[in-house]
């Protein structure tokens, strides 16, 4: 039986309360669906932010403070990072939005999902990405006196993120 104080005297009553602990989510469990790619195994991912712009606006004869109002909320590009494996979709893909904007055909947007597992098997919030399309496609840097993970990375722009917790 558990013994608490309260306000400074001792009372012998029980305290049925458990001090349930959670913990923060590990980042290094995380996969990627882009599309119908589901061989998208990256080691990195940046970029899931949002901001929104402030306008301010000065009332006349009001000098006390000067009023903010919210304005546009910007999504700023997102950047995964994986090791260079043999499937070349991710590249094949930016190749596409290349040609389609050379040629006026329309753009393929696709969906990307970003998961965080808390183990193997379960999810536990995910990152939808509306409308993401490549903007930024980088190869490795090699160096002969190295013996490095050779590391590719592309970078999305997008309209939107949504955020789902399981």
């Amino acid at each position: 039986m558990a013994q608490f104080t309260v306000g400074g005297s001792r009372r012998g009553a029980t305290d049925n309360r458990t001090a349930n602990r959670i913990d923060p989510f590990t980042t290094f469990k995380f996969h990627v669906e882009i599309g119908e790619i589901k061989e998208a195994a990256f080691s990195e991912c940046s970029g899931l932010d949002m901001s929104t712009e402030v306008k301010e606006y000065s009332e006349g004869g009001l000098n006390e403070f000067v009023h903010k109002l919210p304005g546009r909320t910007k999504h700023s590009n997102v950047t995964l990072k994986r090791g260079l494996a043999v499937s070349n979709e991710l590249f094949n893909w930016y190749q596409e939005m290349e040609e389609a904007l050379l040629t006026g055909k329309p753009v393929e947007f696709k969906k990307v999902t970003i998961t965080l597992n808390a183990t193997a098997n379960e999810q536990q919030m995910s990152w939808t990405l509306a409308d993401a399309f490549p903007v930024k496609w980088a190869g490795p840097g090699f160096k002969a006196d190295e013996s490095a993970v050779a590391i590719e990375s592309i970078e999305f722009a997008h309209h939107g993120i949504k955020v789902e917790t399981e």
